[in-house]
């Protein structure tokens, strides 16, 4: 069981990635302060904590140098997130962390460095081919994206088309074991690339899964570990 610690604002940002996160074995925590990020550590003894850089109250910096000089509480990996501001980096450099990321934060480069603090491997992208169509619209016409990350829960989606945040649609695919799954679904989240399969992305939030289909995309999942 590995267990992570990160400020709650994170958390927000991660709540709709399909990630390692997801797996079982991990449990995350989430803190509104250092002093309670540290509180969680003494009792969980957690394997990685997440710091945004604070000076009020109890600093980062102080919390990693309480952190290493306790032999119960020093085997935990540190990174600290502050402002790309050389005055926040170079205060972020005092604190003794493994690795120091600047703000907004990149999940992508955030994940990529968790994995590496945690020693834990990346799942291959799992993709599938798939055609969507938006739910409750008169002339619906069904059109081509393509998917990666796929969970139980949901799936992030390429696509060249526009769909905006709370999009109901139902999107038709056959998973590569031949499972044939339609499923109604949410739009929660969207962003833009500069290129690829499709200019947008959309996280997408499938809706009441039969416990068979469920199963299946377990399934499948694990065998793409």
């Amino acid at each position: 069981m590995r267990k992570i610690i990160i400020p709650h604002d994170v958390k927000m940002v991660l709540k709709e990635e399909q990630s390692f996160l997801n797996r079982e074995g991990m449990t995350l925590f989430s803190a509104e302060s250092i002093a309670e990020t540290l509180d969680i550590h003494r009792v969980e003894k957690a394997h990685l904590v997440v710091l945004q850089l604070k000076r009020s109250g109890l600093s980062s910096e102080q919390f990693c140098s309480t952190v290493r000089n306790d032999t119960d509480l020093s085997k935990v990996s540190i990174i600290i997130l502050c402002a790309n501001v050389q005055s926040e980096i170079d205060e972020a450099s005092r604190c003794k962390a493994n690795a120091i990321m600047t703000r907004p934060v990149n999940t992508t480069v955030l994940l990529d460095k968790w994995r590496a603090l945690l020693s834990i491997s990346a799942r291959t992208s799992c993709r599938v081919l798939l055609t969507v169509a938006v739910d409750g619209t008169h002339n619906t016409v069904s059109f081509f994206c393509r998917s990666e990350n796929i969970s139980a829960t949901g799936m992030l989606i390429e696509m060249d088309k526009t769909l905006t945040i709370g999009d109901r649609i139902v999107c038709s695919f056959f998973l590569p074991t031949g499972f044939s799954i339609q499923a109604s679904a949410e739009v929660v989240r969207s962003t833009t690339q500069a290129r690829g399969f499709g200019a947008f992305h959309y996280g997408i939030k499938f809706n009441d899964l039969s416990q068979e289909t469920k199963q299946a995309l377990e399934a499948y999942i694990e065998s793409k570990c």
